[in-house]
């Protein structure tokens, strides 16, 4: 009996220690945890296998993809030793003169984004001359007929291929373009980027709707699914943070009218429970209903966009996606609660929606909604060395693979929804798609 009686009170102290309050310095514990393992075995290269202990580069030649990212969420977080070591690191070693082809969004809302963000926030003036050298390498993308980029270029012939491309990659450039071009002065950035949100916009369907894949010679929409998921998620993002960034008026005008079609066609309600399924961009009949952890930022979206209500709902729909398998799935079928895919990618949109949430609201169930997602992150993904994604959120077997969004966008969200609301300035930034933060500073 004494042994049980023991057995018992240390189930039970365990458990309430479990559930103990997380902290911001626990996310910044577990940051450094992963920062320090990427520093020891990946140093130089974009990122870390953390199961193999071997780095990774996403071309022949490093881009310094983890350093990059991950600089301005050690600024964030008062870690001035990690900055500086970071800082002279990319200094000393990046060079975008490389004989390699890039993937434009990718570098776009990673690498410039994360420069813009380090000039802004470190004043070297350094910072700035990179994105600019960057900015320049990446222009050749708009030189299609219609100005809808190209996916890849060149970085040092300027040579661009793949012309179908998505509403994501095409329309996630104006924040990082625009903050180019108000910072250098030269306005052709921002009026590229911009030129090809508005073809984009014009090749809407009747209803209103953009449809997954747009060939960019043609102008013609090659596949016509419709949704706020991967490949045309951030597109709706930007429309709204560029307005809010830049004031472009004609972006409020096109998330306005974008905004009202997606609630009207792509918006489902099953169970009473809010959900964002995929439909024909051109009839408005629904074709799935899956969901998935790309759609997490819609929350995040609709509350900065003044829908309190809808924003609520949703995020209420992608906890439940969360505590489902106690991490969410990169995606379910929500008229059945079944995962379709079952890996986790380290992924940040839930987390940055209950920040917005947070904000906007003043509710304290976001903050804990967030310690749920921290504590759950630590359990299932954290290994000796940094973390790693999972192969199946249902049997948690991991897999050999830390992002740098995971320190650029998910330990930086985290940390912000605990850490004091003064730790940064909400409602004077505006992060990119990737979490760099971008004030408006001219």
């Amino acid at each position: 009996m004494r042994t049980l009686i023991v057995l018992c009170l240390t189930s039970f102290f365990c458990t309430a220690h479990a559930q103990q309050a997380v902290t911001a310095d626990d996310v910044k514990r577990e940051y450094l945890h992963a920062w320090n393992a990427y520093k020891q075995y990946a140093w130089g290269h974009d990122a870390l296998r953390p199961l193999s202990k071997q780095p990774h580069d996403w071309h022949d030649v490093s881009l310094l993809m983890t350093p990059i990212d991950a600089y301005d969420t050690m600024l964030l977080m008062g870690l001035k030793d990690e900055a500086a070591e970071a800082k002279r690191l990319i200094f000393d070693k990046l060079s975008f003169d490389q004989n390699i082809e890039v993937q434009a969004f990718e570098i776009i809302i990673r690498l410039l984004g994360g420069l813009l963000s380090a000039y802004q926030m470190d004043g070297d003036p350094r910072w700035l001359a990179l994105a600019k050298d960057l900015g320049d390498r990446l222009m050749p993308i708009y030189d299609s007929p219609t100005g809808l980029p190209f996916r890849y270029v060149h970085l040092q012939m300027g040579a661009i291929r793949d012309s179908v491309n998505n509403p994501a990659e095409i329309g996630t450039a104006l924040i990082e373009f625009g903050t180019l071009s108000k910072l250098t002065g030269n306005p052709v950035y921002y009026d590229k980027a911009k030129q090809a949100l508005i073809q984009l916009f014009n090749r809407r369907s009747r209803i209103g709707l953009v449809g997954t894949w747009i060939n960019v010679v043609t102008g013609e929409w090659t596949n016509a699914s419709s949704h706020v998921g991967g490949a045309i998620d951030s597109y709706y993002e930007y429309l709204l943070k560029a307005w809010k960034l830049f004031g472009d008026e004609d972006c409020k005008t096109m998330y306005d009218m974008s905004i009202v079609a997606v609630n009207k066609y792509v918006a489902d309600t099953v169970r009473g429970e809010m959900w964002y399924g995929r439909v024909d961009m051109h009839t408005g009949k629904r074709t799935s209903t899956r969901f998935g952890s790309l759609e997490a930022f819609f929350p995040g979206v609709l509350a900065m966009g003044g829908d309190i209500d809808r924003a609520e709902r949703l995020q209420e729909s992608c906890f439940k996606m969360w505590t489902l398998h106690n991490i969410e799935p990169e995606g379910i079928d929500y008229a059945t609660m079944t995962p379709t895919s079952k890996g986790y990618v380290l992924r940040p949109e839930i987390i940055e929606s209950a920040y917005y949430l947070y904000h906007y609201t003043g509710d304290d169930k976001y903050r804990r909604m967030g310690e749920t997602f921290f504590r759950d992150l630590v359990r299932y993904c954290r290994t000796e060395a940094g973390y790693a994604e999972l192969e199946d959120v249902t049997t948690k077997q991991k897999r050999d693979a830390m992002e740098s969004f995971f320190l650029a966008e998910t330990l930086k969200y985290c940390y912000l929804l605990l850490a004091p609301k003064e730790t940064l300035d909400f409602d004077n930034v505006i992060f990119n798609t990737e979490a760099h933060p971008i004030r408006k500073t001219w």
